[in-house]
């Protein structure tokens, strides 16, 4: 669904991505990692198209992203940034509602059909009840759950969000990222993610891509990527990856 091509990309002179190249499937979940600066910010924004690439291509269906209109851009590519970015004075419907602007007449107004598709996006994601409240008197938790189901009502088949659980309590990391791998196997949702916490990346991505100073380390299964060599080398700190439980899952400590 979506094709990253030799990809780089920099700010003025300074190269932030240099040469990447992967692919995102549908019905999938790709943790993107790195150190603080790896570039993981910057990649979401050249796969949004707010960025232009300095090289290389990305495809989305086969289509050169740089041919798509704004409004073609957003019925493809959704974003979940963190909830800091959320105006306080709009209510949980109308922050949700926001998702079906590419969809809008050229009078900008709603349909019934756009009220029932952000309707059962604000069902599927647990946000229903908010739906009249100002988005200033929730939690982060909330917050975040709201920009799901933004993405959602934008009925884009490529999902990218940026570190969504920057903020959030243990529960509230939990509850989402199980709400958007259900999402991604349910709708079929091509799912990339930009993630801290490597722990939770071993128990929720299909694949996991290592970015370290702009560049492609490493990608694939979490068992091939989340290795001590590669992370020790990576965060430049000794990692250990020890096998838990019945189950042996990974689990990453310093050490």
């Amino acid at each position: 669904m979506l094709q990253v091509d030799h990809l780089s990309a920099a700010y003025g002179a300074r190269t932030v991505l240099k040469e990447i190249s992967f692919d995102l499937a549908p019905a999938s979940i790709l943790a993107m990692i790195g150190p603080n600066g790896a570039g993981k910010s910057t990649l979401i924004r050249v796969l949004s198209g707010v960025l232009p690439a300095q090289r290389g291509q990305v495809r989305v269906n086969g289509r050169n992203l740089s041919e798509f209109s704004s409004i073609e851009r957003a019925r493809h590519v959704a974003v979940v940034p963190q909830a800091l970015q959320l105006p306080p004075a709009f209510t949980a419907w109308e922050t949700v509602l926001l998702g079906r602007t590419p969809y809008l007449n050229w009078l900008g107004q709603t349909s019934t059909q756009d009220e029932e598709i952000t309707r059962q996006a604000m069902r599927r994601t647990n946000t229903e009840e908010l739906a009249e409240r100002r988005v200033g008197e929730l939690s982060g938790g909330e917050q975040q759950r709201l920009l799901l189901a933004r993405a959602l009502a934008q009925s884009a088949p490529i999902l990218l969000m940026d570190e969504p659980t920057a903020h959030l309590d243990l529960h509230y990391q939990v509850s989402l990222l199980e709400q958007v791998r259900t999402l991604a196997r349910q709708d079929r949702l091509a799912v990339l993610i930009a993630m801290h916490d490597l722990n939770l990346v071993v128990r929720y991505a299909d694949q996991v891509a290592l970015l370290v100073e702009g560049r492609l380390e490493a990608i694939g299964e979490p068992s091939q990527v989340l290795t001590p060599d590669l992370l020790s080398h990576a965060y430049q700190v000794p990692l250990q990856v020890l096998a838990v439980g019945q189950n042996q899952i990974p689990v990453i400590l310093p050490g």
